[in-house]
């Protein structure tokens, strides 16, 4: 019936009209009906479009053409070619400070942050009693952690009369050692400080080892497997994409780490550079020396290093990384 209806319609369509153009009044009214469907479609698509172009990819844009130039502020922008880059790498000695600050602490704060938050999921996995109320308080410091308030808490907890010293001092342990004056200490309180934001990481583990089945172990203690080889042999494999997950998560964080610097440090990276992460020194340059051509073109110095780093990453997890459906 229906290959008869549109034979019919085709017949009568016009001469010349092209195949499968709305010839008969009905076919019309559909291609007009689905052309306001799309309009209304863009209509509402219209905002994000907008938004994304004019705060998002025109500053993008504008940042990478600027990276060419020498440009302050209140003058004209110039162009000086790869200038900018050269300088980085050749005139510059507080660039390559800043990017050694940031992979310390990356290296120092990432594999600590994953291995407490697996054990912790794992002895959380073991069915206690009250698991949500666990979670939620192991979760609490990931959502404030990065925060301004707690930046400020940590530089009271951690200065020469804070609550550390104050709590040494009370067991006969008397020390007017500021912990974030020193430059062989400040970098490590910003450690501890992104540790303690565990709790998202550990909730994707507990998620993860909830969906590894039962059966798994099962079959491998009935093949003599003990706790450790069972972690060893089932837990991590098949838990390596979530692992996998933190950790591309947690690398591309450290690279972007500013509050807690720039608040324990007054903006300065102090002591004796001691805390100064990439992009507070990018801050620096660009919204203290208003030098924003080369403030542009750190930005796209760190784009790139991240890109490199999760491509590094990514060619890793095709030899350490299982999923459950490969053969």
């Amino acid at each position: 019936m229906t290959t008869t209806t549109d034979a019919a319609q085709r017949a009568a369509a016009p001469p010349g009209a092209p195949r499968g153009a709305p010839g008969t009044p009905g076919q019309r009214r559909s291609a007009v009906r689905r052309r306001r469907e799309n309009l209304a479609g863009y209509a509402f698509m219209t905002p994000w479009i907008l938004g994304f172009v004019l705060i998002i990819g025109g500053p993008v844009l504008a940042s990478l053409a600027l990276s060419f130039t020498d440009f302050h502020v209140l003058g004209t922008p110039r162009f000086t070619g790869i200038e900018n880059y050269e300088r980085m790498f050749t005139e510059d000695p507080r660039f390559w400070r800043s990017l050694q600050v940031t992979l310390t602490y990356l290296v120092a704060s990432v594999p600590v942050v994953q291995v407490f938050a697996l054990l912790l999921a794992v002895s959380l996995n073991k069915g206690i009693r009250g698991l949500p109320v666990y979670r939620a308080v192991f979760y609490v410091p990931s959502l404030i952690g990065g925060s301004v308030a707690i930046a400020i808490l940590w530089r009271f907890l951690f200065q020469d009369d804070g609550l550390l010293n104050s709590t040494l001092g009370a067991v006969g342990l008397d020390t007017a050692f500021s912990w974030i004056g020193e430059p062989s200490t400040a970098l490590g309180t910003l450690v501890v400080l992104n540790v303690w934001q565990f709790g998202a990481a550990m909730i994707i583990y507990l998620a993860g080892l909830r969906n590894i089945p039962s059966e798994t172990y099962e079959a491998a203690t009935m093949d003599g497997a003990g706790p450790v080889r069972r972690f060893v042999s089932v837990t991590l494999p098949l838990l390596s994409p979530i692992i996998f997950f933190n950790v591309l998560m947690n690398v591309v964080g450290a690279f972007q780490a500013f509050n807690t610097a720039y608040i324990v440090s007054n903006g300065t990276g102090g002591p004796a550079d001691s805390t100064l992460f990439f992009t507070l020194y990018l801050y620096q340059r660009g919204f203290v020396d208003f030098e924003m051509g080369y403030a542009s073109a750190l930005g796209w110095m760190l784009l790139m290093i991240v890109a490199l780093a999760a491509g590094g990453l990514y060619a890793l997890s095709r030899r350490v990384v299982f999923y459950g459906d490969e053969r």
